[in-house]
């Protein structure tokens, strides 16, 4: 079993990998085994890179924009010709421009979408694009590995993250359009919706009283990563997860509540009000389509003694 856990051979790319998330996850990659292409916007990169090749592993960075086309593909070939293969790709890149929705402007839109969705985009369409070639020149699946980072906003739908939410539910369908699209050719691609302590989420959790690891340590979610991306999960694919503390949650996909049906084969104002007035009247107004089910859990979860 040690061997399916392995990455000895493999080559990683990991956006957003210069601090937090990011380099938590190119860290473990790298433990495992695995050659990493770390990329960042800063020469943080350059430090990550540093710190791994220091540690007897091997990585290159290739810096600037995940959401720009051309970059994305040069990180897809500098792993296949620095390494020799591209086998592993995690999309990390994000950054946040809270506000509400009435105070919501064009520009904090478009950088959050920019940078999570198209990020996103840019590296799982390279990736993809690699895979299915390589797929085709061979006749046999590929091994590929695609993990994507979503949020417990795009389950929530925070009042003061209108952008960063859609953007982080646009992620989750790009991850079972790639699990869907590129089945037959080996790849297997998720997403996690994780929750850590990093310089991004600095003022959104509570300082860190726990003895021992950080229940919110980026290190906890990496050992996921580093498990998805490995042989063993080669059954895994088209998933969500929620990670941080003590737990992994699987997310169970999206169930029909209720069906409304029309008498006579189609509806009017009135039975429609009828039906779907009579069935609302009372509800609980967060007995809505958000996942609040999650909240129930946190307390168990941050519990890591």
């Amino acid at each position: 079993m040690a061997d399916e856990l392995s990455l000895a051979g493999k080559a990683a790319v990991v956006t957003g990998a210069g601090a937090g998330l990011g380099k938590s996850e190119a860290l473990a990659l790298a433990d495992a085994g695995a050659a990493v292409v770390i990329n960042d916007m800063t020469d943080r990169a350059d430090e990550v890179v540093s710190e791994i090749v220091g540690a007897g592993g091997k990585a290159v960075a290739v810096k600037g924009d995940v959401s720009d086309w051309a970059l994305a593909q040069s990180m897809i070939d500098t792993a296949v010709s620095e390494f020799g293969s591209m086998d592993i790709l995690v999309n990390n890149a994000g950054i946040t421009r809270d506000t509400m929705v009435f105070n919501l402007t064009e520009d904090k839109w478009d950088d959050v979408l920019r940078v999570h969705l198209k990020g996103h985009a840019a590296t799982s369409h390279a990736a993809s694009a690699h895979w299915r070639n390589l797929s085709k020149e061979t006749g046999q699946p590929v091994y590929g590995r695609v993990v994507n980072t979503a949020s417990e906003a795009f389950l929530f739908g925070p009042a003061g993250q209108p952008n960063y939410g859609a953007a982080k539910a646009g992620i989750v369908a790009l991850t079972l359009s790639t699990a869907n699209g590129m089945h037959k050719y080996g790849v297997k691609a998720n997403a996690i919706c994780p929750r850590a302590r990093t310089e991004m989420t600095a003022e959104t959790f509570d300082e860190n009283t726990a003895a021992g690891l950080d229940p919110l340590a980026p290190e906890r979610v990496a050992t996921l990563v580093q498990y998805l991306s490995a042989p063993a999960s080669h059954e895994i694919t088209g998933q969500v997860f929620v990670v941080y503390g003590n737990m992994v949650t699987l997310m169970d996909s999206p169930k029909i509540e209720h069906k409304f049906v029309a008498a006579d084969g189609t509806f009017t104002p009135q039975e429609m009000d009828a039906q779907l007035s009579a069935y609302f009247t009372g509800r609980d107004r967060y007995n809505t389509y958000a996942a609040y089910s999650l909240a129930a859990i946190e307390k168990d979860a941050l519990r890591t003694e």
